[in-house]
């Protein structure tokens, strides 16, 4: 007796594109994700591209700073500093998880933000090459800073993908989508550990990684479509209906709302002439 297999063999090209797309998209791909998914996820591949290669430069300069190039420094003070610092930064992410409730809203505004606080930490982490004396207090408020940040990142990842789960398949987009930015921040970090062997210049390099990273961040929001209306989507749709008489698809609506708004605002929405509170 002989098993006959039912499904012919794939070709080894056919084969090794199902190997890499079971890594890197859910399962029933495109139709388990909504459209606006690829845009997405292209964007924060590309944005985690820039925060590897970005962290391969902010831990050489701290390692640096901490004195470990530097033989008058005794492993056991370079410890101490760092778990300090880390500490710091565990402290703030446990202080800051008490706003936890309010990220529901504005996933968009907090995710933007929440990436420009991750590149003001990485900026206070190279000025410590400038300052090595105040190694402590600096690499502490980056932490802290960081570390909010993260708590920031990481409470609005789920309702994002969410938004682009069709059924019951939350926990295979997620999945992918960390996969995804695995491999960017993989290939980020190797092409930075080549650059860094060229010792380029600090400043240089930050700018033009920071630049790209916020960049990518700011498109990545943007392609991000809700089904849900908040203060500035709702703002979107009645100032759309008062001037036109139309409103807006969930796709338009979305791609006007303002990402530039501090979080948590509470300001009344403008109706034509009159002020009202929602």
């Amino acid at each position: 007796v002989r098993a006959v297999p039912l499904q012919s063999p794939l070709p080894p090209a056919e084969e090794i594109m199902a190997f890499v797309r079971s890594y890197v998209v859910p399962e029933g791909f495109p139709d388990s994700v909504t459209p606006s998914y690829v845009p997405y996820m292209t964007w924060r591949a590309l944005k985690h591209f820039f925060g590897g290669a970005m962290g391969v430069f902010t831990t050489r300069t701290l390692l640096s700073s901490v004195g470990v190039s530097q033989s008058k420094v005794t492993p056991g003070a370079i410890a101490i500093n760092w778990i300090l610092k880390d500490g710091a930064g565990r402290v703030g992410k446990m202080l800051f998880a008490r706003q936890g409730k309010k990220f529901d809203n504005d996933l968009k505004q907090l995710r933007f933000s929440s990436d420009l606080l991750l590149e003001i930490g990485a900026g206070i982490e190279l000025a410590t090459a400038a300052f090595p004396q105040f190694f402590l207090p600096m690499a502490c408020v980056a932490n802290v800073v960081k570390n909010v940040a993260a708590v920031t990142s990481t409470s609005t990842r789920t309702p994002i993908y969410k938004a682009y789960a069709r059924g019951e398949n939350i926990g295979d987009v997620t999945a992918k989508g960390e996969s995804v930015g695995n491999i960017a921040d993989l290939l980020g970090t190797g092409l930075s550990i080549f650059i860094t062997k060229r010792n380029p210049s600090l400043v240089t390099s930050f700018a033009l990684l920071s630049c790209g990273y916020l960049l990518s961040s700011y498109h990545e929001v943007r392609s991000v479509v809700l089904n849900t209306l908040n203060r500035a989507r709702f703002t979107v749709a009645v100032d759309s209906f008062i001037k036109t008489g139309y409103v807006p698809s969930l796709k338009e609506g979305n791609s006007q709302e303002t990402i530039f708004i501090h979080p948590w605002r509470h300001e009344p929405v403008s109706i034509g002439l009159h002020y009202g509170f929602f």
